[in-house]
């Protein structure tokens, strides 16, 4: 067996998985303001960004072959409605129009991620009900906020909207308001299995949106449970989602598995802020060398069946892949 790995170029010829930049999407934060690049100090190297940066970063991203990004957004004010997420000039519809008009994001894919959480000042992905037994996240009721915030997303010029906030329905609902709206050739990439992890600590930092109270258990997915993972899967296809997204990525690769050999259709993971910064963590201390597992964590995710990664080591990895 070790007459194929005797040199590079032998190593290459065989090798059988490979990641390239256009395989990677890169998250990009969205704040108000002007000139602004504002460091979050659990995500070394991430920043919330003020459109105009924001702007630079994707002209970057596009230099850099990259896929796409992702666009989360940081609003000027909450309210309990999350009214800033389908407000049509909103901080990520803004942006969107920006990046569209600026050109620098001539070569890449702009998704929107599509929840409510940003947005609300209890911080859940939906609106919030009393019920005999306290607070309840209510489902239906937060489905047509979240049809308005994609077709407003689409509207502001988004190739791809992205629901992650898990309620039951949400992909339907916004399949048929998008087509309601003219945006029928608007494609959907459901995060179809959201886990309700511990890996997305640092996210809340960078993008304000910790619970307030409760926590997202109720909605998100239990960790143990595979099989309802690709329940989700099924009924968010059969409601109209042209891509799934797993969440997490590492610590989930069964997941990830599973949904390839159950889907043909295109399947991403998302790199979580977690599994980024314990990486970051370790190569601060000198204990993981830097180029090598910033490849090695990604080459897994692709060979356990991801076809395209959200990461925020994106623009890294590119530079490394040159």
């Amino acid at each position: 067996m070790r007459r194929l790995r005797r040199t590079e170029s032998l190593r290459a010829l065989v090798r059988e998985t490979s990641v390239t930049p256009g395989d990677l999407i890169y998250p990009l934060f969205l704040c108000p303001g002007e000139g602004v690049r504002r460091p979050i100090g659990s995500m070394p190297g991430v920043f919330n960004l003020s459109i105009d940066e924001a702007v630079r970063e994707a002209e970057e991203a596009a230099r850099l072959g990259l896929g796409g990004l992702l666009l989360f957004g940081l609003p000027e004010t909450k309210d309990e409605q999350g009214t800033g997420a389908y407000d049509d000039n909103g901080i990520v519809q803004r942006g969107l129009r920006a990046l569209k008009v600026s050109g620098a994001a001539k070569n890449l894919v702009l998704i929107g991620d599509v929840c409510l959480c940003e947005y609300t000042s209890h911080g859940h992905c939906g609106m919030i009900a009393e019920t005999r037994d306290g607070w309840t996240v209510d489902n239906d009721s937060s489905l047509k906020l979240l049809a308005r915030t994609a077709v407003s997303q689409a509207k502001a010029g988004a190739d791809v909207v992205a629901p992650s906030d898990m309620m039951d329905g949400r992909v339907a609902a916004i399949r048929k308001a998008l087509d309601e709206e003219d945006c029928k050739d608007t494609p959907i990439l459901s995060y179809a299995s959201k886990f309700a992890s511990a890996f997305y600590g640092p996210f809340r930092e960078a993008a304000d949106s910790a619970p307030q109270f409760g926590d997202r258990r109720s909605y998100q997915m239990d960790g143990a449970n595979l099989r309802e993972a690709m329940r989700e899967i099924d009924l968010d296809l059969n409601e109209g989602a042209d891509m799934i997204l797993m969440k997490p990525a590492m610590p989930y690769l069964d997941v990830i598995r599973a949904a390839r050999e159950r889907t043909g259709v295109p399947i991403g993971a998302y790199q979580v802020s977690g599994e980024y910064s314990m990486l970051q963590a370790a190569f601060e201390k000198g204990w993981l060398d830097r180029d090598r597992a910033t490849l090695e964590s990604l080459l897994g995710i692709r060979r356990a069946g991801a076809d395209f990664i959200v990461t925020y080591f994106a623009k890294d990895a590119a530079k490394l892949l040159g």
